[in-house]
C-alpha cells in the first residue's frame, strides 16, 4: 500500500467519525515522519558494497552475500549460469562493478 493510499484512508476514516481530528493529525504526522529505510528491501540496496575481503574479482559476489544472507559461492555459480546464457552474467557484473561503491 503506497503512503497515498494510507493517507486517503485516514481521510475517510475521519469522515466517517472514526477519527478525531486530533488523531487524524497524530496519525498522519506519524505516516509523513516515517523513513524510506524501513522498507527492508530499500535499506538493503541502499547498504550494498562491493566486498574487501570476499572477492575473487571485484568483490561483487562477497558484497551481495552480506546484503542478501546467502553464500557467496551461490552469487557466483548465478553468475556464471547466466554467463552461460546468453553472456547476461558478464554484463551485469561488469555493471556491478563500475556503479557499487566499495566497503
Amino acid at each position: 500500500m503506497t503512503l497515498a493510499d494510507e493517507l486517503i484512508k485516514l481521510e475517510q476514516l475521519r469522515d466517517r467519525g472514526t477519527l478525531t481530528s486530533e488523531e487524524f493529525a497524530r496519525a498522519k504526522a506519524r505516516l509523513l515522519d516515517t523513513p524510506m529505510s524501513c522498507v527492508p528491501g530499500i535499506a538493503a540496496v541502499n547498504q550494498f558494497r562491493r566486498s574487501k575481503s570476499d572477492r575473487w574479482l571485484g568483490g561483487i559476489c562477497g558484497g551481495l552475500a552480506l546484503s542478501t544472507g546467502l553464500e557467496s559461492w551461490i552469487w557466483r555459480l548465478l553468475f556464471t549460469l547466466l554467463l552461460f546464457l546468453g553472456g547476461s552474467g558478464l554484463l551485469l557484473y561488469i555493471v556491478l562493478w563500475i556503479f557499487v561503491p566499495e566497503q
